[in-house]
């Protein structure tokens, strides 16, 4: 048998291990991410920027209907990228677990807890016959006791914690622009380990934060971003609140970053 025909075989199932231990369709999921159009998280000292370039495919096509960023919790949002309505089904996921967390213990999800609680269901439909895995990624972004958190769920359901990530269409080279701009937390030898109860800092604004994420968006278009395709999404540290931005906002963003 050659390696094509192998491949085909063992792509038949996401639950059956190819002889060099790939799951095809698991594979083939993120491939969907990667055609997807992009969003990009930045974790800043004032709390989480999401930023999000929309695929309006036609200009009778009403923008608004058009979600990238959703709010989970008063504390906590995603962005997605890859197929949208796996994007809805892993949303209405998060929103559940985040609430039936709140009627059991009082209190708002921790941010690690709820992507680790997501992560768990997409980890399962890699592994369950009789489904396919989600065609999706998410970053979610939210604020706890810690401070401002920024995660990532791939669709083979590990849970990724980042300061700056990008997923979708362009993603590789976002991340290298984001290296490029985003300055590493000065370290030093007498600098002690921070405790569990001590808040992340990044030494990036909000302001600083938003303008690099829509200048990193721009990196993958030829023609500047348009208010209709753009979503952005913020996070407040000291509210513990999600800002999701009106169109006018997003105008007067993309004005200012120009």
């Amino acid at each position: 048998m050659n390696s094509n025909a192998s491949q085909q075989a063992y792509d038949r199932g996401h639950t059956i291990f190819s002889p060099d231990g790939r799951l095809y369709q698991v594979e083939y999921a993120r491939e969907a991410v990667e055609r997807g159009s992009p969003s990009v998280g930045i974790r800043t000292d004032d709390g989480v920027v999401l930023a999000a370039r929309k695929p309006v495919r036609s200009p009778l096509l009403e923008a608004r209907t058009v979600e990238k960023s959703h709010r989970i919790d008063d504390h906590v949002a995603v962005a997605s990228a890859g197929h949208a309505a796996d994007a809805r089904q892993l949303v209405a996921v998060a929103r559940e677990s985040a609430q039936r967390h709140r009627l059991r213990y009082g209190e708002p999800i921790g941010v690690e807890s709820l992507t680790k609680a997501i992560a768990d269901h997409v980890q399962e439909y890699t592994q369950t016959g009789g489904s396919r895995p989600y065609g999706t990624a998410l970053l979610v972004a939210g604020v706890d006791e810690t401070g401002p958190r920024l995660f990532e769920v791939d669709p083979s359901g590990t849970p990724y914690g980042w300061r700056a990530v990008a997923i979708g269409n362009g993603a590789a080279e976002i991340r290298g622009f984001l290296e490029d701009r985003i300055r590493q937390p000065h370290q030093t030898e007498t600098k002690t380990k921070a405790t569990a109860s001590e808040k992340q800092t990044d030494g990036i604004g909000r302001e600083a934060g938003l303008t690099t994420a829509l200048e990193a968006l721009a990196t993958t278009v030829d023609e500047p971003l348009s208010t209709d395709e753009v979503d952005i999404c913020v996070v407040d540290a000291e509210t513990a609140s999600v800002d999701l931005f009106s169109s006018d906002r997003v105008s007067d963003e993309l004005q200012a970053a120009s």
